[in-house]
């Protein structure tokens, strides 16, 4: 048989190109950002933290607003009216008195005035300056609230980077999985092609690399969702365009109990933001007070009337006293309801400072318990590959059975999988106790 003509040189050329072309390209590797630098992103981008501030902002002004009653009142305005009335409604003189019968007839004519005034509290025991201090202890609140908004994010921005990471690890163990499998699989086909195996051990072998594959599948997928609770947790709208920075191997940290106890009482929000609504509640109650005692108020105006230009101008300065002398136990019932309200904070402040114990307590307690299930989880696991090991070198010699191995290799991935799931528990339990403590531990 002759040999096949090669082809010319601008087919060769052509040929090679195809190929080229045919094989798939190799993606680019997206940017990695570190936890801090996602963190940076949730804090830009979360919408919660946006309207955070704007409630903050609402509060401040509301201070400006208890400050405007302190300050002095001036106001303008005119008026063009057009009248039928006699002169004595006029004057106020009637016809009896300057013997006229003329101011009996009414006239219509127009009338215009226009004036300036200005008022201004002299005296009020401290009202209005209990309000101010009122309001500007209510902002103080709104803005812990806002920082109890911010560790939240933080949080969820932390809990949902382990989480990929984790999904990510066990990706590459549903990976190596299968690969083990194919490889058992070949093992056991060529053993029983030469009739050292029987069937049973292909079967089992092709049983345990279809199972290892579904779980590939579902591994895999569960990236894609950690990438979106990453990316709702970053506030952001369009899909990821980076992954991430592997942080999970990071050496454990000593904390004592004391210690994170003192910082969660001083640094958490919601003491503070409750400690605020007190002393809120508290200047509420003296400026409710204050509605026994009297009010001063000073004024003065000029003022320009007349039926014509040039208007007629007049003046007038003064002060006025009011005291309320009986309202109906009003102003009674409204200190009675303020000191109560007061009451309230001071218990709910107890129960918040229970909870933030708890919290400490709790996230500690998880820390060590993590702190300890990695150092088992990593023994567990070196056993475990060395117990693979020894089934897959029986299983050649032909000492040992495919369910020796197929048992080896599930054992493997369970203990990978722990490991996996106690750094992940470690670094969550470690997140919580920060946000536990309102201070950071680490610096990823």
């Amino acid at each position: 048989m002759g040999a096949m003509p090669r082809p010319p040189d601008g087919c060769r050329a052509v040929l090679a190109a195809l190929l080229l072309l045919a094989v798939p390209a190799r993606a680019e590797e997206l940017p990695r950002k570190t936890l801090d630098e996602c963190i940076a992103i949730a804090l830009a981008q979360q919408p919660s933290l946006k309207a955070a501030s704007a409630s903050v902002e609402a509060a401040r002004e509301r201070v400006w607003e208890s400050v405007a009653s302190y300050l002095p009142q001036v106001s303008a305005g005119y008026s063009a009216t057009r009248r039928n009335a006699t002169l004595a409604s006029i004057t106020g003189i009637s016809s009896a008195a300057t013997g006229a019968p003329s101011r009996r007839v009414s006239n219509t004519f127009n009338f215009y005035s226009t004036g300036v005034s200005l008022t201004q509290v002299l005296f009020d025991f401290g009202q209005n300056l209990a309000l101010i201090h009122a309001a500007q202890a209510s902002a103080r609140s709104v803005a812990a609230d806002a920082r109890t908004e911010h560790d939240t994010v933080v949080f969820n921005v932390q809990q949902a980077y382990f989480g990929l990471l984790a999904a990510y690890r066990l990706r590459d163990v549903a990976e190596e999985t299968v690969t083990q499998n194919q490889k058992h699989l070949d093992l056991a086909q060529g053993r029983f092609d030469v009739g050292l195996a029987p069937k049973f051990d292909v079967t089992q072998a092709e049983v345990q690399l279809a199972s290892a594959e579904l779980n590939r599948v579902t591994a895999r997928n569960n990236v894609e969702l950690g990438r979106e609770t990453l990316r709702n947790a970053l506030g952001l709208a369009q899909p990821l365009d980076f992954d991430i920075v592997d942080v999970l191997e990071q050496p454990t940290v000593e904390i004592d109990e004391g210690e994170a106890l003192e910082l969660a009482y001083a640094n958490r929000p919601e003491l503070a933001s409750i400690r605020a609504q007190e002393e809120a509640a508290r200047q509420q109650v003296a400026a409710l007070q204050r509605n026994y005692l009297p009010m001063v108020t000073g004024n003065a105006g000029y003022n320009w009337t007349g039926s014509q230009y040039p208007l007629q101008s007049s003046w007038n300065i003064g002060a006025s006293m009011s005291l309320s002398v009986f309202n109906g136990g009003l102003t009674t019932a409204q200190v009675s309801e303020a000191r109560a309200n007061l009451e309230n904070l001071r218990a709910n402040e107890q129960v918040i400072r229970q909870n933030v114990t708890l919290d400490v307590r709790q996230a500690l307690l998880n820390l060590r318990q993590a702190a300890e299930s990695i150092r088992v989880a990593h023994k567990g696991l070196q056993q475990a590959r060395e117990n693979l090991a020894l089934a897959e070198g029986r299983y050649q010699t032909g000492v040992g059975s495919i369910i020796e191995v197929t048992d080896a290799e599930q054992s493997l991935v369970s203990a990978e999988a722990s490991v996996v799931q106690a750094l992940v528990n470690y670094r969550t339990a470690l997140a919580s106790l920060e946000r536990a403590t309102a201070h950071r531990f680490t610096n990823d």
